[in-house]
């Protein structure tokens, strides 16, 4: 099982997503257990959960002496000879991959801790071996989104998640964007599906599905074939 921390000032903005669709499902199966801790609860009396930047300048900075009670009290528990990752969503790190979620589904723990404010006291990285990671190249009010994303394009990977052939051929499975899908009706308003959808012959059909992966990646996102 897929043990899953997430560290959060806000965790009511978790508790719909994780208990539905896929991530819902997933807990239900015993594949993953995710566990959301509020990180005003680890404050002491009189204390706050940010604080202003040393040297000035404007905004709040998140204090990691409350990260740091949690962070302690989570590894304390786990076997320590668990495979782990602790995560930081931050813009400065790189974009979050496919590759990074195929890595954490390995895993037996994961812990997120959600950015805020103009960021979080730098001293948490070198303390705890945390790794930067971002949803993108943009800035959004907190970590919590990009928490959310990397969570579900993990847990969707773990052994029992999700049918195994979906995962097979969907985008990035193989440096490369999924083929374009189509249901019924065949014809709407005078758009057709491809014929060779419609003709039963298996063989042609992964043939073009192949084809047209190509050619997609080769128009939108070349640079997957580049790496």
């Amino acid at each position: 099982m897929l043990h899953v921390d997430v560290l959060t000032l806000f965790p009511e903005m978790f508790a719909p997503a994780i208990g539905l669709s896929i991530l819902g499902r997933a807990q239900e199966r015993g594949l993953v257990h995710i566990e959301v801790h509020h990180l005003l609860d680890a404050l002491g009396a009189g204390e706050r959960a940010d604080d202003r930047p040393f040297g000035g300048g404007p905004g709040m900075v998140l204090r990691i002496e409350p990260i740091a009670r949690v962070l302690d009290a989570i590894l304390a528990a786990a076997p320590p000879e668990e495979r782990r990752a602790i995560v930081l969503t931050s813009p400065a790190g790189p974009p979050f991959r496919q590759r990074d979620a195929e890595r954490f589904a390995g895993l037996d723990r994961l812990v997120i801790v959600c950015g805020h404010y103009e960021g979080i006291d730098e001293r948490l990285v070198a303390l705890y071996g945390v790794e930067e990671l971002s949803l993108g190249d943009f800035v959004l009010t907190g970590g919590e989104l990009p928490a959310l994303a990397f969570l579900d394009a993990t847990v969707r990977l773990l052994d029992g998640a999700i049918n195994p052939a979906s995962l097979d051929a969907e985008s990035f499975a193989e440096a490369g964007l999924d083929a374009p899908a189509y249901t019924r009706p065949a014809v709407f308003r005078g758009a057709p599906v491809p014929e060779v959808l419609l003709s039963g012959d298996h063989a042609k059909i992964a043939a073009w599905r192949r084809a047209q992966s190509r050619e997609r990646t080769i128009a939108r996102r070349k640079d997957l074939l580049d790496g």
